[in-house]
């Protein structure tokens, strides 16, 4: 895995800082239980209700839209096999970095993690706490470990944790060398408009928090709206204030918008006037690249 460089000179380009690559359900390449309890009760749109992604087909939307590359994120519904998004890595590395899926069981985590150690398309791990279970290894501690070890090696963690992030804060608060990445806003995925928003005040609390940066990702999924998504400025102009640019980055989780790829770009790069040309060139990729030394 690629140690962090924050000074090292990055390359220009927008990266998407959030698409999911995934194969189909099947004996060879299982999804866990949870999956299908997920598709039954889920009531949004979901990536594994649609056609599993690939490389090729993601470097040609990439390519349509003038976006250099992109951070793989391995899907939760999918497991924590992230063969496939680094062999897709692999194949394309001027296009791709993985941020891989971690089990939170320490002898399991830690032998992935020491797998990744000198792999140079893996740029860090993503942690998702949004199944029953999931959380419930978080409030027991199952992943206090994981910080520690992370913190130590200069791993990069992005996490999806909607209603935890004062918790997440205090983790961020026991290991200020650990470079933390907050998912969707910390938005919660079940909601919409209003009942969405209601958490950015959590989420502006942590910005004293210099080890902790924002996805500005797959945003229009939250709103009902069409764009220019209006709903959303006021939030972005908040964050990007009490963030500051360089730690917000957008992502679109390309598989789960309801709205064409193109709308999601644009809703940045032309569509809220508060932001400077600066500012969009960090969201837009420089940021990301940065923040997980993809120099």
């Amino acid at each position: 895995m690629a140690q962090l460089s924050p000074r090292a000179p990055v390359r220009t380009g927008k990266i998407d800082s959030q698409v999911h690559v995934w194969r189909a359900d099947s004996p060879r390449h299982a999804w866990p239980a949870d999956a299908a309890n997920y598709l039954r009760d889920t009531a949004v749109l979901s990536s594994a209700a649609r056609t599993p992604l690939g490389g090729d087909e993601l470097i040609a939307t990439l390519d349509a839209h003038d976006i250099s590359g992109a951070i793989l994120v391995p899907p939760v519904f999918a497991g924590d096999d992230n063969s496939y998004a680094i062999a897709t890595a692999e194949a394309h590395p001027e296009r791709f970095r993985v941020m891989g899926r971690v089990p939170l069981e320490e002898a399991a985590g830690r032998a992935e993690l020491e797998a990744w150690s000198d792999h140079p398309n893996i740029v860090g791990a993503r942690l998702t706490f949004f199944w029953p279970r999931h959380r419930e290894q978080l409030e027991a501690g199952d992943a206090d470990w994981i910080w520690q070890y992370a913190e130590e090696n200069g791993i990069p963690i992005a996490v999806l944790a909607p209603g935890l992030l004062r918790e997440i804060g205090e983790v961020a608060r026991r290991h200020p060398g650990l470079r933390l990445i907050i998912d969707h806003f910390g938005m919660d995925l079940e909601l919409k408009d209003d009942a969405a928003l209601a958490s950015i005040p959590q989420l502006l609390e942590l910005a004293r928090f210099d080890n902790i940066a924002v996805k500005a990702s797959t945003l229009p999924s939250y709103v009902t709206e069409t764009y220019p998504f209006p709903s959303l400025a006021d939030p972005i102009r908040r964050v990007v204030d009490a963030f500051g640019a360089r730690r917000v980055f957008w992502g679109s989780e390309l598989t789960r918008l309801p709205v064409p790829y193109d709308d999601a770009i644009r809703h940045i790069t032309e569509a809220l006037p508060f932001l400077s040309d600066e500012d969009r060139d960090w969201i837009m990729g420089r940021g990301i690249r940065e923040w997980t030394g993809w120099a």
